[in-house]
């Protein structure tokens, strides 16, 4: 299904595509979401702007798109089942693409307990398998969740949705991304990935199922700014996986943040160059947004393909 989406009109032609992340602040003010906008429009081909990420209070998703397409860069607002019931969600859906956002990224969304509101009253109305299912159906058959029509100006949305390739069970991964695909997924970002032995595993078995022919698959990168970040992702995050010889890398630099952009620059030019059916990647610099043009930069990754 096409949509006005031009992250889609990217990857549809073949490109290799780069996305990366704008976290919204814990105020009212757009001044440093639109200078990382800035920063970035020349760089990246859309921008995820988090819901709410890591549970705690930040400004509206939707709101911090209207900012970032006004700086030039195409937003890809999140949808959290976290904090929405089914009502909300259409709500907030439409308002959104009246504003101009034509890509949506649904996921479950962090629990509460992790935020800064433990106490807070979940949602999970439904959960982001029915999201992407029911948004799909949205666009296409022009209902809303309750089945009900919608007469005119459905919300068409280029759908995505993500998958972690390191969690828990490992066998069950695949199956559970070719699921969100045929719910409606179009395209699927993945958690960083540091251990890219397993990551190739993971896409190994996406290529047996033919899962890569049918979706978008944008691998997620992060840089390290420390070993002590590294060791506590390690030991602390479950479903990611950091291998010791990178905790030691980074811990025997002589400048560990500069490590870590040339850790995250290798990685990039070894998905693109070595693992079939990888589409793109999704640059997770969490906090050091000014470090994202120059890993695209030296990735090759750049100046970034014009589509109309």
């Amino acid at each position: 299904m096409k949509t006005e989406s031009k992250l889609q009109k990217l990857l549809d032609s073949g490109h290799f595509a780069v996305t990366a992340e704008i976290g919204p602040p814990k105020h009212a003010s757009a001044e440093g979401i639109r200078h990382h906008a800035q920063m970035m429009k020349d760089y990246v081909d859309a921008t995820n702007i988090t819901d709410n990420q890591t549970a705690i209070v930040r400004l509206s998703s939707i709101a911090a798109g209207v900012h970032v397409l006004d700086c030039g860069i195409e937003p890809i607002v999140q949808m959290t089942c976290r904090d929405r019931n089914r009502i909300a969600m259409q709500s907030d859906l439409l308002g959104a693409y009246s504003l101009g956002m034509r890509n949506v990224l649904c996921l479950s969304g962090d629990h509460q307990k992790f935020g800064n509101h433990p106490t807070a009253k979940n949602v999970y109305d439904i959960d982001s398998m029915q999201l992407i299912y029911y948004l799909r159906r949205m666009r296409d058959e022009k209902l809303f969740f309750s089945g009900e029509e919608i007469k005119e100006h459905e919300p068409r949305f280029f759908i995505g949705a993500v998958a972690n390739p390191f969690a828990d069970p490992f066998e069950f991964r695949v199956a559970r991304l070719e699921k969100k695909v045929e719910a409606g997924a179009q395209f699927i970002q993945t958690q960083c990935i540091f251990d890219m032995e397993r990551f190739e595993r993971f896409m190994e078995m996406v290529r047996e199922r033919g899962i890569h022919e049918r979706v978008h698959i944008l691998a997620g990168v992060t840089p390290m700014k420390s070993w002590r970040a590294a060791k506590y992702i390690q030991n602390n995050v479950s479903g990611m996986i950091v291998p010791d010889e990178l905790v030691e890398r980074l811990k025997n630099a002589e400048d560990p943040k500069r490590e870590g952009v040339e850790i995250c620059i290798e990685q990039i030019k070894y998905i693109k160059e070595n693992i079939k059916g990888v589409h793109g990647v999704h640059i997770m610099a969490i906090a050091w947004e000014e470090v994202v043009p120059e890993i695209v930069e030296r990735s090759g990754l750049y100046p970034r393909p014009k589509v109309e």
